[in-house]
């Protein structure tokens, strides 16, 4: 049966950029911000963003499509729609569990998720007026310390993103979305208007983007590789989530490459806002949580109006993670609500409960529970993010290009995608039967057995 036969239960978006801002707040978050624009720059600059661009169009995109479809197709949560198709497919049955398992890795990446985006709430409160850059490495380490405050921030997103979500696909998600996603872009536009008056801007732009191929390796373009599956939340049902709401009439193959482009602009404008800060007060460019919360805030006390601005970034930090965190809790909220004939209300409480549950033991893997390694000898936080991110989502990505790829039907495939079977669709059909799932699989086997991510 056709998609616009079909109807979710939950409802539909209202208009084509809906999904498309939704799928980008999904796909836009922590990582856009202190990951890729480091990368980008000690990986090779330009050279690094061209070999990360053909990894977005080799694995992403071809990935983001099959995901979309079988949303679309099925109309339901993950797990259901994955249950339909098969069915569809006369195939096995047993297909439903990588939708269960994309809800459970979106629960699981929620629960530590959220402890991180506590972080930036907490630094919408900072004064931006200590003696040095040691001070903020000294306060982030005693912020982590104290496990009673990194809960209640914890706390705080968790009913926030619970609250959105409980509200339902058109009350909820989409009015916040069309509410954070043009506030993401105006902040970071304005953090790179800012960047301009710093001095070093042509320095930061030239850290970010003059190529330099002679870095370009096999360890590059691994990293290049992880970066563009991981960043298009792919794996985890969220993108399927929100397919099932998408207009029968929206063409799946142009919203993947709107989608795919707004993140990638997020994740280079950033760069353009963070690096001429950064080199306007002599600091050495970082990554993760060192460049945020210890790099950033001490380049903000020596800036003009460094306190208003510092207080848009982690503004800004703070909705990247919140557009991200509702397409977590999603696809497992549609899943209970279908499967036990609950309301949203009750089904996204239940599972935001769970995830506050495992956070806080992620908040005190950094204090109390500091020698608690339960997957080698990373803290709970850490094994979480390895359970999630370097297995889950890498499997979930596999079978996801292998069930559309080789499971579904062709006619069933074209008749979504309202394609003919012209030489896009069969160069789609190579990447998703072949080399996608082949890439990814280099990205699982290189984090899981020789811990490289």
């Amino acid at each position: 049966m056709k998609s616009e036969e079909r109807k979710s239960i939950h409802g539909t978006w209202t208009g084509r950029w809906t999904f498309i801002l939704a799928a980008a707040g999904s796909a836009v978050g922590l990582g856009n911000i202190w990951k890729f624009p480091y990368m980008a720059g000690e990986y090779g600059g330009g050279a690094f963003v061209l070999v990360y661009l053909a990894c977005i169009l080799l694995i992403g995109i071809p990935i983001m499509i099959a995901e979309i479809l079988i949303g679309r197709r099925g109309r339901s949560s993950p797990a259901n729609s994955m249950s339909y198709l098969a069915q569809e497919a006369n195939t096995f049955p047993q297909w439903k569990i990588l939708g269960i398992m994309g809800a459970v890795a979106g629960l699981l990446i929620l629960s530590f998720y959220s402890v991180a985006a506590g972080w930036a709430i907490s630094y919408i409160f900072e004064g931006f007026s200590g003696p040095s850059a040691e001070y903020y490495n000294q306060e982030f380490n005693h912020f982590l310390s104290d496990g009673t405050k990194l809960v209640l921030f914890h706390s705080a997103f968790i009913f926030i993103t619970v609250f959105i979500v409980a509200r339902g696909v058109i009350k909820g998600l989409e009015v916040w979305i069309n509410r954070l996603m043009p506030l993401l872009f105006i902040i970071v536009l304005l953090l790179c208007l800012y960047a301009t008056q710093t001095g070093a801007f042509l320095e930061g732009v030239s850290y970010l983007f003059t190529p330099d191929f002679s870095k370009i390796d096999a360890m590059v373009i691994l990293a290049a590789l992880g970066q563009a599956f991981f960043t298009l939340s792919l794996g985890m049902g969220a993108i399927m989530a929100y397919g099932a709401y998408m207009p029968a009439t929206q063409k799946i193959g142009s919203t993947a490459l709107s989608v795919a482009f707004l993140d990638t602009l997020v994740a280079i404008l950033a760069g353009i806002a963070i690096f001429p800060i950064v080199f306007a007060n002599n600091l050495e460019p970082a990554a993760g949580p060192g460049l945020v919360f210890v790099t950033l805030p001490w380049a903000f006390v020596n800036m003009p109006l460094g306190l208003i601005f510092g207080k848009l970034f982690f503004v800004l930090l703070s909705i990247a993670a919140l557009s991200s965190a509702i397409s977590l809790l999603e696809p497992g909220v549609a899943w209970v609500v279908e499967s036990l004939k609950t309301n949203r209300f009750i089904a996204s409480a239940g599972l935001g409960f769970v995830a506050w549950t495992l956070g806080i033991l992620s908040a005190l893997s950094f204090n109390l529970l500091s020698d608690f390694t339960p997957i080698g000898d990373r803290n709970f936080f850490d094994s979480m993010d390895f359970l999630s991110n370097q297995i889950l989502l890498p499997l979930g990505g596999i079978f996801i290009a292998i069930f559309v790829g080789w499971v579904m039907k062709r006619e069933t495939v074209l008749d979504e995608l309202e394609l003919q079977d012209g030489w896009v669709i069969r160069t789609w059909f190579v990447l998703l039967k072949y080399l996608s799932p082949l890439l990814v699989g280099i990205v699982f086997v290189a984090a899981v057995f020789f811990g490289i991510t």
